[in-house]
């Protein structure tokens, strides 16, 4: 999906200094062949049982990305009202929605169940009495499946690991059984599935083992009790090479969860994000300055942590290219933004060639938690975001204007 040609880079069949100059930057540029590519992976791997295959919607909201992704066949892993307006919005089927998160509002809840989604992925037994509560008025029946915190360390960032003990996410994997056998008390849950998610940017399978040997102990476990689990929810979390990390495919993954997976009788479900669409997509900004510091060398470029917040946040390494190839030699510089704060950065320490205003520079693998995590912050605008088909480019999101940042304000 992005290559050079003639010292120029392309996304597909489109050089980006070309859709830089039609569209300016700050720019997300995707390729549809990538993330139909990536999303077919899964499928195909898991080709051999029953399955489905939930796109997580917080990675990359844009209604054309969901819509591709419909279109192929995808249900679609929510964690908020307005995850779930976008997923309906673009078309998906509401039985293929699974919701997950654990600071459901009762709104939010009332709105999925009048939407008639497929499972509710439950975090607290307030969450589920709550459930039971509005479905009830509502004379419904809410599938749940509860989120077990496995207690597997998935040796990846520590704001992204979500399944060790002592995390806000689930329940305690030792409390499960007595937490389903609860719920069967409740006149409007049924309790249908299992749900686990230890984390983000994973990049082994050990981890992914270990939690679903210890689902499938649970679901064993139930079955004794009288529960049948039809729905075995094993989440996310499937790394990209963003640097030199060496990531499990979706084929690999497969492989390793096959021995543990055999003899279970329902759905499994996955809810890949990252793995996705984070490869697909390239921010492409311009060199506005140039500037030395006694030893240091700095490009400032028109994209800031406002459109990338993952290096700030996460320490996040994403490769930076130019858009055109010089025949100058490579510096170490600071690639860095325009926002007031000495974190506003895109990479450190990169040899880079020392390239003069109005040049472009593409950061790699910025289609996850790129622009769903921008933001307005020094009242910048947020950037546009094109998809490449081929040799066809069209917009997708239109950059904002001022106005828009004052459109929703009173005096």
């Amino acid at each position: 999906m992005l290559n050079y040609r003639n010292n120029r880079l392309f996304v597909e069949g489109v050089p980006v200094s070309r859709l830089g100059k039609r569209f300016g930057t700050p720019l997300f540029i995707y390729s549809k062949k990538r993330i139909e590519d990536n999303y077919n992976a899964y499928r195909n791997a898991f080709s051999s049982v029953k399955n489905l295959i939930c796109f997580a919607n917080k990675s990359n909201s844009n209604r054309a990305l969901l819509k591709i992704l419909k279109n192929l066949g995808s249900g679609v892993d929510i964690t908020s009202g307005g995850e779930l307006y976008r997923a309906l919005d673009a078309g998906f089927n509401p039985k293929k929605i699974v919701y997950a998160g654990i600071g459901k509002t009762e709104a939010e809840i009332i709105y999925a169940l009048k939407s008639d989604i497929l499972m509710f992925n439950v975090e607290s037994i307030e969450e589920l009495e709550l459930l039971n509560r509005a479905a009830g008025r509502l004379k419904k029946k809410a599938l749940i499946a509860f989120r077990i915190n496995p207690n597997v360390d998935p040796h990846t960032h520590h704001y992204i690991t979500t399944g060790k003990s002592g995390s806000k996410f689930g329940i305690p994997y030792e409390q499960a059984v007595a937490f389903y056998c609860y719920a069967t008390t409740l006149e409007n849950i049924e309790p249908a599935g299992i749900h686990c998610h230890i984390g983000s940017q994973i990049t082994e399978v050990k981890p992914f083992l270990l939690a679903a040997k210890r689902v499938k102990k649970i679901i064993d476990e139930l079955s004794l009790c009288g529960i049948r689990i039809r729905y075995a929810d094993l989440g996310g979390g499937l790394g990209i090479r963003y640097r030199n990390e060496n990531a499990p495919t979706p084929k690999g993954l497969a492989r390793a969860l096959s021995g543990v997976l055999k003899g279970f009788r329902g759905t499994i479900i996955l809810e890949p994000g990252r793995s996705i669409v984070g490869d697909t997509c390239v921010l492409l900004s311009q060199v506005t300055y140039r500037k030395r510091v006694a030893d240091k060398n700095y490009l400032i470029v028109d994209a800031g942590m406002n459109d990338l917040i993952r290096p700030t946040l996460y320490e996040a390494y994403h490769d930076i290219v130019p858009a055109e190839r010089p025949a100058r030699a490579k510096v170490r510089l600071d690639v860095v933004g325009p926002i007031c704060e000495t974190g506003d950065f895109i990479g450190k320490d990169r040899m880079l060639p020392w390239l003069g205003q109005g040049e472009f520079l593409a950061a790699k693998c910025a289609g996850a938690y790129g622009f769903s995590m921008s933001s307005q912050y020094n009242s910048r605008t947020r950037a546009a975001e094109v998809l490449v088909d081929g040799s066809k480019a069209v917009l997708i999101r239109k950059r904002e204007t001022y106005a828009d940042l004052v459109s929703k304000e009173r005096r």
